[in-house]
């Protein structure tokens, strides 16, 4: 790992344990395999457990901001769950890959995941967002030379994207914020 590479990983890990001061953080090294590991070469996942700032888990990925920076900025993303699961550092690393592998992401685009979000969940598509849940404290992570953005992966319906697509991003929020959707619950009902 380069020494760049290294200072933005750790910044990154300071960032997100400093706003998540009394929670549990654990560092995950995730390694894509030799076919994928080039377009995220240090991959980390930052496991974060419930604590006071929040009753969920949240993920973080660690290593995109170094891989796609431009001018000093970047992204890294979060995504928060009811549980803690094996399942939801993999889909942080299949961001990460989609992500700096040629589908560059950025706010309110959208990544199909091809599977359900967890096994009988109608979400099977993450959308990026603001990071509501943990406001823009998180979302603003400075790192030498820069910063990066964090932002939400919220798993979301096929129909919600579609209605996204018609509507547009301001109108499916608004649709999340009327039918107060819990957003960490992967068996909510579709809002479209």
């Amino acid at each position: 790992m380069s020494d760049a590479r290294v200072l933005a990983a750790e910044a990154v890990e300071s960032h997100v344990r400093a706003f998540f001061e009394g929670h549990s953080v654990e560092v995950v090294d995730y390694d894509l395999g030799p076919e994928r590991r080039e377009g995220v070469p240090d991959l980390r996942v930052l496991v974060v457990g419930p604590g006071p700032r929040s009753d969920s888990w949240a993920y973080v990925t660690a290593g995109c901001w170094a891989a796609m920076e431009k001018d000093g900025h970047g992204l890294e993303f979060v995504m928060t769950a009811h549980v803690r699961d094996q399942r939801f550092i993999e889909l942080m690393a299949m961001i990460a890959y989609y992500h700096c592998g040629g589908h560059q992401l950025d706010l309110e685009h959208s990544m199909p995941i091809g599977e359900p979000w967890v096994p009988g969940s109608t979400c099977d598509h993450l959308l990026i967002s603001l990071p509501y849940l943990h406001g823009p404290d998180l979302e603003h992570c400075p790192v030498p030379g820069g910063h990066a953005r964090i932002l939400w992966t919220l798993p979301v319906t096929t129909a919600e994207i579609e209605f996204r697509r018609r509507h547009g991003h301001e109108a499916l929020e608004q649709l999340f914020d009327e039918a107060e959707i819990i957003p960490t619950d992967p068996f909510r009902a579709s809002v479209a």
